[in-house]
């Protein structure tokens, strides 16, 4: 058992009519993990109505809801919780190159917009299939969102500055290694292509420094963020999945004052609402 807080005062930065959380897992009873994943979340199963509470709580407007690595390949759940949520959700699914074009329907149908690229443990689609998960995709109209371990970006770059879909360099690029110039100078080439976008969430899973300041992550996310903040978008990361105990579960209101603190002034409505408005959709 874990216990997510869902209410309390509000953050001092006060989120813009219409923010959009771009980053989170939402789950509903019946649907069991699948083999190859990580398990469901610890209990009480994140369900959309306790994000409801969240998000009165926050101040979030609207929802981009990610497959979740439990599942692997089965979009089942995600297309559950779309129609539980609504208008003011979308989807981003697993797909991959057996995914038929009936299928591919029948996701946007029920309110995905893209595709996930998940290439680190339990993770159900990895770089093997970046290409092939682009030209669906982009075949589509769909975005697709794009994690793995930040560290190698100067040796991908060429394959990622390739691809032709809009996609997102998700979790603040994951560099575990830690950030140098050399990968810094990487985000910033692919981002003034004007198909790539960089997503602030999760910053506590690759950060060394720790928090509540998570200062390793701060001072590349100030950089990417004054270089092109019509390129950055957010999300909570809810309901913190690699939180095992409540002890290590992230204070949510503290950690949307820090990572939006990294922000430029005046870049809120942008970030929040604007940018991820036009790339999910709404």
């Amino acid at each position: 058992m874990i216990d997510r807080q869902l209410t309390g005062a509000a953050p001092q930065t006060a989120l813009p009519k219409g923010t959009i959380d771009t980053q989170m897992h939402m789950y509903l009873p019946g649907f069991p993990a699948v083999t190859g994943g990580p398990g469901l979340p610890p209990a009480p199963l994140p369900t959309p109505d306790m994000y409801r509470q969240f998000m009165a709580w926050l101040g979030i407007d609207r929802v981009v809801i990610t497959q979740g690595n439990a599942h692997q390949g089965d979009n089942s759940c995600l297309m559950a919780c779309l129609a539980a949520m609504g208008a003011q959700a979308r989807g981003v699914a697993v797909i991959d190159s057996q995914t038929t074009d009936a299928q591919m329907a029948a996701l946007s149908d029920g309110g995905v917009v893209g595709a996930r690229i998940m290439d680190l443990p339990g993770g159900a689609v990895g770089l093997s299939q970046l290409e092939a998960v682009d030209d669906r995709a982009h075949a589509a109209g769909w975005m697709m969102a794009v994690q793995f371990d930040g560290s190698a970006l100067p040796d991908l770059e060429p394959r990622l500055s390739r691809l032709k879909s809009r996609w997102v360099l998700d979790h603040h690029g994951k560099i575990f290694a830690g950030a140098t110039p050399a990968h810094i100078d990487v985000i910033k080439r692919l981002l003034d292509q004007g198909n790539v976008y960089f997503k602030f969430a999760g910053c506590y899973e690759s950060s060394s420094t720790g928090g509540p300041a998570y200062e390793d992550i701060a001072t590349v996310a100030r950089q990417i963020a004054a270089h092109a903040p019509e390129r950055i978008i957010w999300g909570t990361n809810w309901p913190h999945n690699l939180a095992k105990r409540t002890e290590d579960y992230p204070d949510d209101r503290a950690l949307t004052d820090t990572v939006l603190s990294w922000l430029p002034d005046g870049c809120l409505q942008q970030v929040l609402v604007d940018t991820p408005q036009d790339l999910f959709r709404f």
